[in-house]
């Protein structure tokens, strides 16, 4: 199985933008759904975007909708998140995730569950 490995944390202003990288492993990276989580501090880790094995299709909360794009590359067997517009309530440990099964990317985004391979996290800070 894939070994996912984030970057690209770090502090930003209101309003600014970054851009979340998690590298992975192995050599069947094509074959898994890939996501990203958040978690803050006292709060449950919420979904945030998914995308598809080939990146055709991609899922996103609410809450980053039109902020928020997540895309990847299956050569370099990279997963981005480019987060732009940030806001203070942005500010979370983000965690790239992916699920090798059978289901589908819509399946998956809407059952965050079955996500069962973790990175280790990178944080985003946000100053107002």
């Amino acid at each position: 199985q894939v070994q996912l490995v984030e970057s690209g944390g770090g502090l930003v202003q209101t309003g600014g933008s970054l851009r979340l990288s998690c590298a992975a492993s192995g050599r069947t990276f094509s074959t898994y759904v890939l996501g990203w989580f958040r978690q803050a501090p006292g709060r449950e880790r919420d979904f945030v975007s998914a995308i598809s094995r080939t990146g055709s299709g991609t899922y996103y909360a609410d809450s980053v909708k039109g902020r928020f794009t997540i895309s990847r590359d299956n050569v370099k067997n990279t997963v981005y998140l480019q987060m732009n517009s940030l806001l203070p309530e942005d500010a979370a440990v983000y965690y790239c995730a992916a699920y090798g099964g059978p289901a589908t990317t819509r399946v998956v985004a809407t059952t965050p569950t079955l996500f069962d391979i973790w990175g280790q996290g990178t944080q985003v800070t946000v100053s107002s």
